[in-house]
């Protein structure tokens, strides 16, 4: 489905300021449907004049809908629809007291002409399925009240507000809460949502007269609520922002609550507000709990990290207590294993995710391979390419497989007081990840079989990349001489 702004583009000679205010009534778009009990469709001017194309619409939440098919994107010709003509040309409400038919179902339309800048850019025509309209409710007056508002607000460029939008992914929405304010801050009507969320807050009584600024002061402790200037915007419903805000309780304790003001001015002047509340306590609760979750996940990579170092500086004075030369050069490649897993979960215990830049591991293998990885040869190591971001369950066989590979390279492809180069190559193509390691060293020897080796280093990268990575390993000759060991592994 195309968005509003390839629509746009694409159709219309809109600017893209005029684009921008359009995302903006887009962004409250569930909103107005709510309120309205109605399908909201955007009809962008052609062009040529010719007629509208539909860049977006909304169905209710809190009735049945009138569009039962997506028509985004569709062309909708002059003369189709009289009352968006109406409306788009004449620059003012256009409704009709005849509903249309579709379907065998009765549609009573609103076209509501949308000025930017003094200038008509669009039109949002608001289609109520009359099969479930009945004796309203206080609730639905209240909500058709605060949609008629918007529609006048929208038809005299007063809304949406370019200001401050909300800060809140879980904004609230019109079932979680309503009030009605006056424009003196006092609440005229409370949803029974409206009015539980304020129940829980600490209120005995009613909302109804109560300023709701003053209240809320009441209820709420001072380091559970917003600063002064923005409890009264919000809740005072002068601006059209929201604000987070709880009650008392012990740490992790207490209700989480956000409230979020629209400011009504149907004829310019402000009359109130509605305020939208949401209960976010679970939530917050829940988003405590993944915080200490990934802290504790941390602190564990962290302890292994140090028992993996405590382990390592073990074998290493096993090493030099034991007078077997094969012994101590066994010890010692224990001791370069142990580290390059440790280095992993060094670099977890420092990550917010389960994740990590794999190339920092590579990079400090590699630095580990210089410093210690030969004592016979002068190698140096360079990586080309990137390995991306990995997950730990990746990253730990991986860094194993690496390391055995470069360090193999250092230690048998070069003669006695040789100099040469390791490259390391990665390579992203798409789910697959594609590691060399190449030398240019002596190479193998000419009748090297590596289903017949018997090497542990060379046992243990084939069961890692085979049965952990679920990869294929390779080993023979570079193009250029020297050794070419590679493996693809899927990392999606």
């Amino acid at each position: 489905m195309p968005s509003l702004s390839a629509i746009a583009r694409r159709h219309t000679d809109l600017a893209p300021g005029d684009i921008a205010w359009l995302q903006l009534l887009q962004a409250d778009w569930q909103v107005i449907a709510d309120l309205s009990f109605a399908d909201l469709v955007l009809w962008l001017p052609d062009r040529d004049g010719s007629g509208f194309w539909a860049g977006d619409q909304m169905r209710p939440t809190t009735g049945p809908t009138a569009y039962v098919d997506d028509i985004v994107g569709s062309f909708l010709p002059i003369g189709r629809r009289t009352l968006v003509d109406a409306a788009y040309e004449l620059g003012r409400i256009a409704r009709e007291g005849d509903p249309e038919w579709r379907d065998d179902v009765p549609v009573r339309v609103e076209a509501i002409p949308v000025r930017h800048e003094g200038r008509v850019i669009a039109v949002v025509s608001r289609n109520t399925n009359l099969l479930g309209v009945r004796t309203p409710s206080l609730l639905e007056i209240n909500y058709l009240q605060a949609a008629s508002d918007l529609a006048h607000m929208i038809s005299t460029g007063l809304f949406p507000s370019a200001g401050q939008r909300s800060d809140h992914a879980d904004s609230p929405r019109v079932g979680d809460g309503f009030l009605r304010v006056d424009a003196e801050g006092r609440v005229v009507y409370a949803s029974p949502n409206g009015l539980s969320v304020y129940r829980k807050l600490g209120l005995t009584g009613d909302l109804t007269g109560h300023r709701l600024t003053d209240l809320t002061r009441e209820l709420v402790p001072s380091k559970k609520r917003p600063d002064e200037e923005t409890l009264s915007a919000v809740l005072g419903g002068r601006a059209h922002r929201d604000t987070e805000l709880g009650s008392a309780g012990g740490p992790g304790d207490g209700v989480s609550v956000i409230a979020r003001a629209i400011p009504l001015r149907p004829k310019g002047e402000h009359i109130g507000a509605m305020i939208l509340l949401r209960d976010v306590t679970d939530l917050r609760r829940r988003d405590r709990e993944l915080v200490t979750k990934d802290a504790t996940i941390r602190e564990i990579h962290h302890r292994v990290k140090n028992n993996l170092q405590t382990v390592a500086a073990l074998l290493r004075l096993q090493a030099r207590r034991i007078g077997s030369e094969e012994a101590v050069s066994a010890l010692e490649e224990a001791v370069r294993r142990v580290g390059s897993i440790a280095i992993v979960h060094e670099i977890l215990s420092q990550a917010v995710e389960e994740t990590v830049a794999f190339d920092d591991i590579a990079d400090r293998l590699a630095r580990l391979v210089t410093d210690v990885g030969s004592t016979t040869a002068q190698v140096g190591v360079r990586r080309e390419g990137s390995f991306g971001v990995l997950t730990s369950e990746i990253a730990t066989p991986l860094a194993m497989v690496v390391m055995e590979l470069m360090q193999n390279a250092a230690e048998h492809g070069y003669e006695n007081g040789a100099k040469g180069e390791i490259v390391l190559r990665a390579e992203r193509h798409g789910a697959v990840l594609e590691v060399v390691v190449e030398d240019d060293g002596k190479g193998l020897p000419a009748d090297f079989d590596l289903d017949a080796a018997t090497s542990l280093g060379l046992s243990i990268v084939r069961t890692l990349v085979e049965s952990e990575l679920g990869g294929h390993l390779t080993l023979g000759h570079a193009p250029d001489g020297g050794t070419r060991a590679g493996f693809t592994l899927p990392v999606e």
